[in-house]
C-alpha cells in the first residue's frame, strides 16, 4: 500500500538512481528490444555550458523534451536523448582564471599547456553541476554515451570540419571589424554581448571645413573615436550640404583632413545631418568606408582612413611606422575614457565643442566582464556562410526542416537572406586551437596536424613552425553536434540510426547562433538536415511578464522549487555577489515581502507538470507559484485517489479472468472508460503536435474533475452498497484499477516519478506486466461504440447536472450537506424519467436524495429553491427548512462586513505613499484581496435575492 502522505523527496531520488542504474535510458532499453528496423526517435539536447548550473530556461526545455522522449520510447521506438556538455570557452577560462589570481597567479605564469590541464583538472572536479541537476529534474538522458565538446571524438570532428571548409576556400583569414573585450582581450559573439539602455552625453563636435567658410557640426556618444574619423558623411539628398560633396574638413587635433561624402546612411531628419565616419571603430561606418574606400584614400590618410587606434585593452595605442604620424602624441597610451576627457577639454578650449547634453543610449556590454565591447579592427578567422546558407534555406522552403510554430522560419528567412561571414576565431586558450600553422615568414598552412601540413606542403622538419594561438568559437564545435556526437567523421552504427534527428528543442533566442548553424554544417557534411522539426518555446518570466534577471531579484532556481529553500537562505542567494549594496538591499526586501516562509519545495513532478501546463505555442512562459502549488495539489490528488483504488482493489477479486457474464459494468463505470478514449486520444494528438499545454490540460480535467471528483464517488454506491451483485462489484473494481493503471502510462511522460511509484502497484492488480512504467505501452484509445459513447455521457452528465443543482441549493440556503431531503421535479422529459429511475442510487447516495417525486402538474409545487437540469426543474420545498428572516439577517451582517473591507482597502489602494513606496507583491496583494471581496459581496447579493424571492 502507499504512503499515507505523498513524499516527492524520497521516491524521486530512489527512482532515479534505479532508472539509471538499470540502463532504461538507452536506445534499446525496452524489453523485447525493438528490432532493428523499429522507428527510431532522437533528440540533441542543446549542450548546457560545463560552467552552469539549472535555471529556470533549462528546467523548461528539458521537461519539454523528456516529455516527448518518454513519449515516444513507451510507443515501441527505439529512442535516445543525446546528452552532453559544451566547453564554454570564456566562460570556462574565466572560471579558472579567477581561482588562480585568488592564489596570485596567472594563465601567463602557468604557460598554455600547464592552464589547460588545470582547466581540465577543474572539469574533473566541478564541471559536472548542472548533469546532476538535470538527473535531478527527471531527464531520461543515455549517459552512458555522454559527450563533451572538448573530447577526443569531438575534437577530431571539429578539425575535420576546419580543414574541408579551408580546402573549398570557405574558410579564410582576414582583418575586419569584430565585437572586442577589452578586458577579456578577445572577439566575442553578438549572442555573447548585452545592451542595455543607460545614461549617457551627447557631443556636438565643430569640424571647420578646409575652404575657410565655416565649419560642419556632427554629433558622438564616443568623441574619443575622433582621432580614427576619416570622413563626414551627408545625404545626398540633404540640399543644405550638396554644394559641400567632395570639400574637406579639417579634423579637430589630428593635423589631418578629410573628405566630405555622401551617403544615405545620413539622416537629414536627424541631429544636424552630418556623419562622422570612424570605420575602424563602428560597424555601420565601416559599411559606408567599404562604399567610399578611394574617396578617402587621400594623401594623408594612407590607409584610406582605416585607422585603429585601440590597443587590445583599448588604451589609445602609438603610431606604426609604416603610418606616419596619425595620432597625435598626448593621447597615446590613454584609456579609451581618460582619452575621452581629454579630447572633450581640448576641442572646448579650441572652441570647438558646440554643445554636450544628457542622452539615453544603448550601451553593449561583454556578458561576462561587463566591460563596454569596442568595435575593433583586428585580424579573424572567418566562414565564408553564403554557399552554406543556400540550401540552408532551401530545406526549409521545401519542408525538409517544419518550424513550430511555422512564423519563426520568417526570423530565420530574414537572417539567412542578410547573412554575414562568421567570425570563428577567439583570443583564449580554452578551446579547440585552431588548426593552422605559420612560418617565419608568415605563410599559413592548414591540416588536421603538423605532420600532415609537413607531408601536405612538402615542408622540411627543421623549418620551424608555430599554430596559431587562437581558439575556435564555441559555437563552431556545437554547430556539429547533431552529428560529431554520434561518432562522425567515422561510419557508426549510431549515426546511421539516429541522423537526421527527430525534432530540435530550443529558445527563439539562439535560432541564428545555433539552430541555423548546425542546418549547414548538417546539410554540408551529411547531405541531409540535422532534424525534421524545430520546435521554439518562448522564455520563462516572472508572473508580472518581466524577465528573470539577478538585477532585478526575481530569479527562480528550479532545484530550490523541487526541494524548498527556507527565507534567509534564498535571500542570501539572490544578493551574493551584488555589488551595489542598494540594489543588494532592495532585492533582499522584494524576497521577504515575496516569500516571508522561502519557498516550501514542491517536488520535481508539480514543477514538469507546471511547465508543461505553461508550455502554449511559442509565447513566453509567465511562471507565479500559484500554478506549481497547484500542480502539487494534484499531485496530492492522484496519490490519494490511487490509495482509495488500492485499498478497494487489492486481496479483491478485480475479474481479470472473469467472463464477460460474470462482469457487470455501471453507467459509472462505461462513462469513466468512454471519457479515457476521449482522453488518450486528446494526449495523443497533442504529444505529436507539440501542444504539451493541451495534453496536460487533458490529464489534468479527466484526473481531477471526472475521474477523483466524480467516478470515484460515483462507484462508492457499488462498492458499498448493499444491493450490488457480485458481477457488478467485480466490474467496477475492474474499471477503477484499469482506468488508474492507464492514466498513470498517460500521464508518465509528464510527471515519471509519481506516475512510476503508484504504477508499481497498480499494475499487477491490472493484469499489466513489465519492470517500469517508462517501457510499458503508451495508451491507445480502443475503438469504440460512438453513439454508446455519447449516451453514456449525456447520461452521466446530466446526473451530475442534477447533483450539483441540489448541493447548489443547499449551500445558498446554509443547509447542512449531508441533510437527507425530499425533492419534486418539474418539467421532465420521458427521457428525464428513465435517468431519474436509472440513476437513484447515484443521485440518493451522492445529493442525499431522500425521496424524489415527478409532478405532472408544476402548479402544484409549494413554495422552493430551484436547480435547472437543462428544461427539468429541480426542487426543494423550504417550509421547515430555513428560518427566511435569519438566512436574510445573517447574508446582510456579511456583506457589511465585506463592504467594509472593500471601503478599507480603496483608501489605502488610492494612497500614493503606499502604492509608490511598498513592495509591487504587497500592492498587488490588496487588489487582489478587493477583487475577491467585490466578487465575494456580489455572490452574496445574488444569494440574498433568491432568498427573499421565496
Amino acid at each position: 500500500m502507499l504512503d499515507k502522505n505523498y513524499d516527492p523527496k524520497t521516491l524521486e531520488k530512489a527512482w532515479y538512481r534505479r532508472w539509471e542504474e538499470r540502463g532504461w535510458f538507452a536506445p534499446d532499453a525496452a524489453t523485447p528490444a525493438p528490432t532493428a528496423g523499429a522507428d527510431t526517435y532522437c533528440i540533441m539536447i542543446p549542450p548546457p555550458n560545463v560552467t552552469g548550473s539549472l535555471h529556470m530556461g533549462h528546467g523548461f526545455n528539458n521537461t519539454v523534451m523528456d516529455a516527448l522522449i518518454r513519449y515516444h520510447r513507451m510507443k515501441g521506438e527505439r529512442t535516445l536523448w543525446q546528452p552532453g556538455t559544451d566547453h564554454a570557452g570564456i566562460a570556462t577560462q574565466m572560471v579558472v582564471e579567477r581561482q588562480l589570481a585568488a592564489q596570485g597567479s596567472t594563465r601567463h605564469d602557468l604557460g598554455r599547456a600547464a592552464f589547460i590541464d588545470r582547466v581540465w583538472e577543474w572539469k574533473g572536479e566541478s564541471g559536472g553541476t548542472i548533469t546532476g541537476q538535470l538527473r535531478r529534474l527527471g531527464s531520461s538522458l543515455d549517459w552512458a554515451n555522454e559527450r563533451f565538446t572538448m573530447d577526443e571524438g569531438l575534437s577530431t570532428a571539429v578539425r575535420e570540419v576546419f580543414v574541408r571548409l579551408h580546402q573549398e576556400g570557405l574558410i579564410y583569414r582576414r582583418k575586419r571589424l569584430v565585437n572586442w573585450d577589452p578586458v577579456l582581450h578577445t572577439a566575442v559573439s553578438d549572442l555573447e554581448v548585452l545592451s542595455e539602455e543607460e545614461s549617457g552625453f551627447m557631443w556636438d563636435m565643430r569640424y571647420p571645413l578646409v575652404n575657410g567658410t565655416g565649419y560642419l557640426v556632427v554629433s558622438t556618444t564616443r568623441p574619443e573615436t575622433l582621432l580614427g574619423d576619416c570622413a563626414v558623411a551627408v545625404n545626398p539628398n540633404d540640399e543644405r550640404y550638396q554644394h559641400l560633396i567632395g570639400e574637406f574638413v579639417e579634423l579637430p587635433l589630428t593635423g589631418r583632413r578629410i573628405p566630405i561624402i555622401a551617403d544615405d546612411y545620413a539622416d537629414p531628419a536627424f541631429g544636424t545631418g552630418c556623419v562622422k565616419i570612424t570605420p575602424a571603430h563602428d560597424f555601420n561606418d565601416y559599411e559606408v568606408w567599404l562604399r567610399h574606400r578611394d574617396e578617402t584614400a587621400i594623401a594623408d590618410q594612407p590607409h584610406g582612413g582605416l585607422i585603429n587606434i585601440f590597443t587590445p585593452d583599448a588604451a589609445v595605442r602609438s603610431n606604426l611606422p609604416e603610418e606616419g604620424s596619425l595620432i597625435p602624441a598626448p593621447y597615446i597610451g590613454l584609456d579609451r575614457f581618460a582619452a575621452r576627457k581629454l579630447v572633450v577639454a581640448d576641442l572646448e578650449a579650441l572652441g570647438l565643442l558646440a554643445l554636450v547634453k544628457d542622452h539615453r543610449l544603448q550601451q553593449p556590454r561583454g556578458d561576462r566582464s561587463g566591460a563596454l565591447i569596442e568595435p575593433y579592427l583586428t585580424d579573424q578567422w572567418y566562414v565564408r556562410i553564403a554557399p552554406l546558407a543556400e540550401p540552408a534555406i532551401a530545406a526549409v522552403e521545401d519542408g525538409r526542416i517544419r518550424f513550430v510554430p511555422d512564423n519563426w522560419k520568417n526570423t530565420y528567412f530574414d537572417w539567412m537572406r542578410n547573412i554575414q561571414d562568421w567570425c570563428i576565431s577567439r583570443q583564449i586558450w580554452w578551446g579547440h586551437r585552431i588548426p593552422a600553422w605559420y612560418d617565419a615568414q608568415g605563410n599559413v598552412y592548414v591540416g588536421r596536424d603538423e605532420q600532415e601540413v609537413r607531408a601536405t606542403h612538402g615542408l622540411a622538419p627543421e623549418l620551424p613552425l608555430e599554430q596559431d594561438p587562437d581558439v575556435l568559437d564555441t559555437w563552431f564545435s556545437s554547430a556539429l553536434w547533431p552529428f560529431s556526437t554520434l561518432g562522425w567523421p567515422d561510419e557508426t552504427e549510431r549515426l546511421r540510426d539516429f541522423y537526421p534527428t527527430s525534432v530540435l528543442i530550443t529558445g527563439f533566442d539562439i535560432i541564428f547562433f545555433w539552430v541555423a548553424r548546425m542546418i549547414m554544417m548538417g546539410l554540408k557534411f551529411m547531405g541531409e538536415v540535422p532534424f525534421r522539426d524545430v520546435y521554439i518555446h518562448g522564455l520563462v518570466r516572472d508572473a508580472h511578464g518581466d524577465k528573470m534577471s539577478k538585477s532585478k531579484g526575481n530569479v527562480l532556481d528550479p532545484i530550490d522549487l523541487i526541494d524548498g529553500i527556507d527565507l534567509e537562505t534564498l535571500v542570501d542567494k539572490r544578493t551574493k555577489g551584488m555589488m551595489q549594496p542598494h540594489l543588494a538591499e532592495k532585492i533582499a526586501g522584494q524576497t521577504r515581502a515575496d516569500f516571508p516562509g522561502g519557498i516550501p519545495g514542491f517536488g520535481t513532478d508539480a514543477l514538469r507538470f507546471t511547465f508543461a501546463a505553461l508550455a502554449t505555442t511559442g509565447r513566453d512562459v509567465k511562471f507565479d507559484l500559484g500554478r506549481i502549488e497547484g500542480y502539487r495539489n494534484f499531485c496530492n490528488k492522484l496519490w490519494n485517489a490511487s490509495r482509495y483504488v488500492l485499498m478497494n482493489t487489492q486481496d479483491q477479486d478485480c475479474g481479470l479472468g472473469a467472463a464477460p457474464a460474470d462482469l457487470e459494468f455501471s453507467a459509472a463505470d462505461r462513462w469513466i472508460s468512454a471519457r479515457l478514449q476521449v482522453t488518450t486520444t486528446t494526449v495523443r494528438e497533442s504529444l505529436d503536435n507539440y501542444r504539451f499545454d493541451l495534453a496536460a490540460q487533458a490529464i489534468y480535467e479527466f484526473t481531477w474533475n471526472e475521474f477523483c471528483d466524480w467516478y470515484l464517488e460515483l462507484c462508492k454506491p457499488v462498492l458499498t452498497g448493499t444491493d450490488a451483485s457480485d458481477a457488478a462489484r467485480r466490474g467496477t473494481r475492474r474499471t477503477l484499477i484499469t482506468t488508474l493503471e492507464t492514466l498513470l502510462r498517460l500521464a508518465h511522460p509528464i510527471m515519471p516519478f509519481i506516475t512510476e511509484e503508484i504504477w508499481q502497484q497498480a499494475a499487477p492488480l491490472a493484469g499489466v506486466q513489465g519492470e517500469t512504467i517508462m517501457l510499458a505501452p503508451y495508451p491507445t484509445a480502443a475503438a469504440g461504440d460512438a453513439v454508446a459513447d455519447r449516451e453514456i455521457t449525456a447520461e452521466i452528465d446530466w446526473v451530475r447536472q442534477f447533483i450539483l443543482g441540489v448541493r447548489r441549493i443547499k449551500g445558498e440556503m446554509n443547509i447542512a450537506p449531508g441533510k437527507p431531503l425530499p425533492v419534486l421535479i418539474a418539467n421532465a422529459s420521458e427521457q428525464d424519467r428513465r435517468w431519474i429511475t436509472a440513476a437513484r442510487p447515484y443521485l440518493d447516495f451522492l445529493a442525499r436524495t431522500q425521496s424524489i417525486t415527478v409532478l405532472d402538474d408544476p402548479s402544484q409545487a409549494p413554495e422552493s429553491a430551484m436547480a435547472l437540469v437543462g428544461e427539468m426543474k429541480v426542487l426543494i420545498p423550504m417550509a421547515g427548512l430555513i428560518d427566511k428572516d435569519a438566512e436574510l439577517k445573517r447574508l446582510d451582517k456579511e456583506i457589511a462586513r465585506l463592504s467594509d473591507d472593500v471601503s478599507r482597502t480603496q483608501t489605502k489602494l488610492t494612497n500614493p505613499a503606499f502604492v509608490d513606496k511598498a513592495p509591487a507583491a504587497v500592492v498587488q496583494k490588496e487588489r487582489d484581496k478587493l477583487a475577491e471581496h467585490a466578487a465575494a459581496i456580489s455572490n452574496l447579493t445574488a444569494q440574498r435575492e433568491r432568498i427573499a424571492a421565496l
